[in-house]
This record gives structure tokens, sequence and C-alpha cells, in this order.
């Protein structure tokens, strides 16, 4: 079996922990934000106000986030009609963010795609920048759920919170 290289281990650590965005955010508004998605048209949090929106920070070299992204996907096709709508930020440096746009395209994805190479607002999400990381805001736009990482099942949970959400 092989070792884990430390930076590896320290992220495990980390997720282990549970260090992410502080549960006293749960329940406080979300940080606005805007970034260009991957056609280099300009969105921001507050363009999508009276919606239920799952922020879903990922990478393409993150195999957990390839794993995930087909359910947020699968989200997105049941719920977008009622009110839902998943913002994809991928944290790619800009020497890897080319292969962000014929990622999404080959797997048929539907919802924006952001990019934020310079990591400003994974940062006021996600200090650690633990991968994948989801926040769930309410149509308020306040935090009502924050996941990270993904195992198999964990996409029943955010379906449930969405669920609810979308019902209130």
């Amino acid at each position: 079996m092989r070792a884990l290289s430390p930076f590896l281990g320290f992220l495990l650590l980390l997720a282990g922990l549970g260090i992410s965005m502080p549960a006293s955010a749960l329940g406080e508004a979300a940080p606005d934000f805007s970034l260009r998605d991957i056609n280099g048209k300009q969105v921001s949090l507050s363009d999508h106000a009276g919606k239920v929106v799952l922020i879903n920070f990922w990478a393409t070299w993150c195999q957990p986030c390839q794993v995930e992204m087909p359910h947020l996907q699968a989200m997105q096709t049941d719920f977008a009609e009622k009110g839902f709508l998943v913002l994809a930020i991928s944290t790619d440096e800009a020497r890897s963010s080319s292969q962000v746009k014929p990622l999404v395209k080959r797997n048929g994805f539907t919802f924006p795609v952001l990019l934020d190479t310079q990591t400003a607002v994974v940062a006021k999400y996600n200090p650690a920048k633990v991968l994948p990381y989801s926040v769930i805001l309410d149509k308020e736009h306040k935090i009502q759920f924050v996941h990270h990482g993904y195992s198999p099942g964990d996409e029943v949970g955010m379906r449930s919170e969405i669920e609810g959400l979308l019902a209130q």
C-alpha cells in the first residue's frame, strides 16, 4: 500500500476534523460574488435572488468532484423549474482552467460553471479549500447546509435539504 503524500494527509486531516465554513455561518447571508462563466459571461450570486442555490466548489483534478457532478446535474434537472440552481465554481488555476469547458461540454452539464482562478470566492466560503465543497442557500441566500468531500450517498442528503427549502 502506498503512503499518502504529506499534503494529501493534511487535507484529509482537515476534512476529518470538519474544518470548513464556520458553523456560525449557518443561517447567515452568503457572501455575494461575481465571476466569469466558461463562456466569458459575468455571473453573480445576486443574479439569482429568490432561488434555492447549491454552490459547489470543485476542480478538474479532483476525482471525488468528478463522481459528484452528475448527481448535481440530476438535481439541476429535477428541480430547476421549482426555483433551484446549481452554481459550480471551478477552483482550477489559470494554467489548468482551459480543461474546465471541455469537461463540462463532454459531460453535458447544463448548470452555470464559473471560474475562480484566483480562489477569491472559495476563500470566502471554504478557507481550507477542501474539495468538493457544497453550500446550499435558501431563497433569501442564507446558508442552510454545508458539506465537504463526497462519498456515494451524500447526494441523498443534499437532495433532501433542497426539497425542504423549495417547499418553504
